[in-house]
């Protein structure tokens, strides 16, 4: 049965952002679909079937998977709207989020490369790239005085880090056991723009290749995406207790 890229939006788009106020216990987790909108990302083996696509039906479903572990969770956009790579990490800020998980697919020119990786931000990037964004997205601190908050966000951004890395390796090891050693691409660092500012654990997941001729086709089918979405649930649930931070 064909899948076009109104079926994945569908997929991805199964509720409305959450409203309420999450309790100070549960960690409050964004999960944002890479792309969106006019930005398709990369494409895949079929035509019709874009980057943005996968990531959004893999977020609604990972989305139901925490909540029914009772975690507060939301996703950046709903269905086929853009977002700038800022906007994405403002929005953990500003909804003072504990997690922020980006996902997203691989590709090449050469439409040869497989395997999953997931990325978190170098030293450099935490203390250097992050900085310069941190006047206009840092984390909400009523009455604080700007300064301090500031301070503050420089502390949370690189003591985050070590909690990113956990997850990473988490991550990787659950896709390693689900897809095999020959596809583990590893953890890695890099300056990713839509985690620079991130005030908490920050980790972009590359899913897979979609233009691989085989990697690819089994990226299209719901079984294996919710196989690995539950790969990266599991991780974290499993690392959940490390991230709710004190109250300021």
């Amino acid at each position: 049965m064909g899948l076009g890229g109104a079926a994945f939006a569908a997929a991805g788009d199964t509720k409305a952002p959450v409203a309420a106020i999450p309790a100070e216990s549960v960690p409050l987790i964004l999960i944002d679909p890479g792309h969106g909108g006019t930005n398709s990302g990369a494409p895949s083996v079929r035509p019709e079937i874009f980057e943005k696509h996968i990531t959004i039906a893999m977020a609604g479903v990972l989305r139901e998977r925490l909540e029914a572990k009772g975690f507060n969770v939301r996703l950046t956009r709903h269905g086929d709207t853009y977002l700038t790579l800022r906007e994405r990490g403002r929005l953990a800020n500003e909804m003072d989020a504990d997690l922020f998980v980006s996902l997203h697919a691989n590709a090449t020119e050469s439409h040869s490369h497989s395997g999953y990786e997931t990325f978190i931000l170098t030293p450099d990037a935490v203390d250097i790239d992050s900085r310069a964004l941190r006047h206009d997205s840092g984390r909400p601190r009523p009455g604080m005085e700007p300064g301090l908050a500031a301070l503050l966000d420089d502390i949370e951004r690189s003591t985050s880090q070590v909690a990113a890395a956990e997850l990473a390796a988490s991550i990787q090891g659950n896709m390693r056991t689900l897809r095999g050693k020959a596809g583990d691409r590893g953890v890695r660092q890099d300056s990713m723009h839509v985690l620079l500012g991130a005030t908490m654990p920050a980790v972009l997941v590359e899913v897979g290749f979609i233009d691989h001729p085989i990697e690819g086709e089994q990226l299209m089918d719901a079984e294996i995406r919710e196989d690995m979405v539950d790969a990266i649930a599991d991780a974290i649930i499993k690392h959940a207790p490390n991230l709710v931070r004190p109250n300021d």
